[in-house]
């Protein structure tokens, strides 16, 4: 007995190391910043805003995918539906790598591989909480972790991959598009749901009335998720902001800062990104979601509090600190949306319930756009941390509304 439960505690433990890869590379996408500039730098012609498109429309396709992935993982193995975002992965980059027209774009990597990427995370993600009742919170971060660096790790390896010439980023797409496919493909074979005797049994949960199995309809009509649904939309708005901010906020501050310098801080939002979600995520376990989120919530406006003083004393080190801070707070978002749905709403229907909270990044993801929006309004980044210090109060108070559904 003793020997079957350590052996599947090493199947799962290999199939989690399985999913962070997979995850590292269904993050991909987030990319999009980096291999933006080398693509408009062949189309001159495109605007900032008609580029910037394409990665809305790659967003609102990563959840519709999410929740098809949901709500299909019921009638076929969730290896197909991994298997099926290697394929989109494979097409969509090979035809980003064709592609002479906004459209041909929006298509090949908008729809195909914000697609493919939504397919593999909730894919990845609806399996290994059950794998892992007893740790949803710390299991959730480690594989957000790899979702989240992605653009940081992989981001890196296309712009070391590609060329300064017009036109070379297209042999990297193509290579990276058969590299992600290939892997992805292979790790698909290591999904599958586990047998009831195979992960730990869940702690009983108390007879607060959590622990119930609610179908998406019945999540959707509880006070519950609409509010923690709102706490995420505010939380990852405030992340999403200031990364889009992030270097000509820099810049700004740090006049005498190399470029390069500027350019590794930045990337300090990523690093953090990913190592708040682990963080947060064990955590979440130790000290439930009420205790976790109020962290969250304090860490986020703890980091654009720095960012304030960084604008008024113009000091560089504040900078630093508050990207850091700032990427932190924003790792907790995602993480807290997976435990909590997990913790509030059960596993039966956990993949439609997590598909249809994700889709609060739709919502999110306009807050480059806004905090762009107030600067070009002001010329000035003080209203933009306004805002963002009355969103993180905001959160606060709705968090402060949840209560666990009963």
């Amino acid at each position: 007995m003793e020997q079957t439960n350590s052996r599947q505690n090493g199947v799962r433990f290999l199939y989690a190391a399985v999913g962070l890869v997979v995850l590292l590379f269904a993050g991909f996408v987030y990319g999009w910043s980096i291999f933006a500039a080398p693509i408009g730098a062949d189309f001159p012609a495109w605007s900032k805003a008609q580029l910037s498109l394409t990665f809305t429309i790659c967003m609102a396709f990563f959840c519709l995918g999410g929740f098809a992935a949901g709500n299909l993982s019921k009638k076929i193995p969730v290896r197909v539906n991994v298997i099926f975002s290697a394929a989109l992965f494979l097409v969509g980059f090979f035809l980003v790598s064709r592609a002479d027209s906004l459209p041909m774009l929006y298509v090949s990597y908008g729809v195909l591989c914000g697609t493919a990427s939504g397919f593999a995370y909730n894919s990845v993600m609806s399996t290994m909480t059950k794998w892992f009742p007893n740790s949803q919170g710390t299991i959730s971060g480690v594989l957000l972790m790899g979702f989240g660096s992605s653009s940081m790790v992989l981001g890196s390896l296309f712009d070391a991959m590609t060329p300064a010439e017009t036109g070379a980023w297209r042999q990297t797409f193509l290579i990276m598009g058969i590299i992600m496919a290939a892997v992805i493909f292979i790790g698909a074979f290591f999904f599958k749901m586990p047998p009831p005797s195979a992960a730990p049994a869940a702690k009983v949960k108390q007879a607060d009335g959590s622990g119930r199995d609610l179908t998406p309809t019945q999540m959707l009509r509880t006070s519950s998720f609409w509010l923690f649904f709102l706490w995420a939309i505010l939380i990852s708005g405030i992340g999403l902001a200031v990364i889009s901010q992030a270097k000509p906020f820099a810049s700004a501050i740090g006049v005498a800062v190399d470029a390069g310098v500027i350019t590794f801080v930045v990337g300090f939002i990523s690093i953090c990104n990913g190592l708040g979600r682990v963080v947060f995520g064990g955590l979440f376990d130790k000290l439930g979601w009420k205790r976790t989120m109020t962290i969250v919530n304090a860490v986020s406006l703890v980091g654009v509090i720095i960012l304030i003083a960084a604008l008024f004393t113009k000091a560089f080190p504040l900078v630093v600190a508050g990207f850091i801070v700032t990427g932190l707070g924003y790792g907790g978002a995602p993480t807290m949306g997976s435990a909590v749905i997990s913790d509030f709403f059960g596993q039966k229907n956990y993949p439609v319930n997590f598909s249809i909270n994700n889709m609060n990044l739709l919502v999110a993801s306009f807050a480059g756009t806004i905090a762009g929006a107030l600067y070009d309004a002001s010329q000035s980044y003080v209203s933009t941390l306004v805002v963002l210090a009355v969103c993180s109060v905001v959160a606060f108070v709705v968090m402060n509304c949840i209560r666990r559904p009963k």
